[in-house]
């Protein structure tokens, strides 16, 4: 077997590697807001002053964050040095941010608005690392896929806004109509010119099925927020169900970025990595 060819294969292991742990980092951030627990170890980088804290209470949720993190940034540093695209540094310089962030949070006692581009920039670098496995690197020139991908960004935003209380529901609640109908124009639009070509039919099917998705457990999150609203501290159920939201939200977006790159027919990742 070529050796190129074993490379190019163990890079895209590799970097679907990054994105599991990106995801996974993003469903330890929505665990720790739905626990309340973004708090739970007052200082940074240390944790109560150890590398370990005691794991009980909130504080394995808040820590077991910390630790994603820190994998996560150090997987994506090794792609980026191994691939050495703009996209691969953009994805490190991101992540780098969002824990700095993490910092300022800690620092000055969870700020809303830092809390909020903190989710967001987490949703951000979930879709530059799934770009980098749908081997993006240039903005698809297919409008539909690309806008949908847009907006589902702008939705995690303004989730982001309500779960910390800086915007009510109602803005959600029509960037998700809004959101919903682009997703359509995207899936339905590319099943109907596409049908017979995989590379496009599954990440439209993918988007469709999971914003669906999405905007039941969406339904759900509410409903089971409003029925916990008076228990002294969050319910499994709610936490559960929220997290759930948060996290189907991330993989339609995945799905939409995935869409909005197979349109745009880019070159290989093996291409690229072997051309350097």
């Amino acid at each position: 077997m070529h050796p190129t060819f074993v490379d190019s294969v163990w890079l895209r292991r590799y970097a679907a590697l990054v994105v599991c742990s990106a995801f996974a980092l993003v469903v330890a951030g929505g665990l720790v807001t739905s626990n309340d627990a973004a708090l739970a170890i007052p200082d940074w980088p240390l944790n109560w002053g150890r590398l370990i804290p005691p794991l009980e209470a909130n504080i394995r949720y808040e820590f077991a964050h910390r630790v994603l993190a820190l994998i996560t940034a150090l997987l994506t540093a090794g792609l980026a040095v191994k691939l050495r695209t703009r996209l691969a540094w953009t994805a490190l310089a991101a992540v780098l941010v969002q824990a700095g962030l993490g910092g300022v949070l800690v620092k000055y006692i969870d700020p809303a608005w830092a809390a909020v581009v903190h989710a967001a920039l987490a949703q951000l670098f979930f879709g530059i690392t799934v770009a980098l496995v749908g081997q993006v690197s240039d903005l698809p020139r297919a409008p539909a896929p690309f806008i949908a991908a847009v907006a589902l960004f702008a939705q995690t935003v303004l989730g982001a806004a309500v779960r910390h209380h800086i915007a009510s529901l109602i803005p959600h609640i029509f960037g998700a109509v809004v959101a919903t109908i682009l997703v359509m124009w995207a899936g339905l639009s590319t099943l109907m010119t596409h049908m017979d070509h995989p590379a496009l039919r599954r990440p439209a099917l993918a988007l469709l099925s999971l914003t669906f998705s999405q905007v039941f457990l969406g339904i759900a999150a509410y409903m089971a927020r409003a029925a916990t609203a008076d228990a002294p501290q969050p319910m499994p159920l709610m936490v559960w169900i929220t997290v759930a939201h948060v996290a189907v939200g991330s993989l339609a977006f995945g799905a939409a970025v995935v869409l909005a790159g197979q349109s745009a027919q880019p070159a290989s990742l093996p291409q690229r990595t072997a051309e350097a």
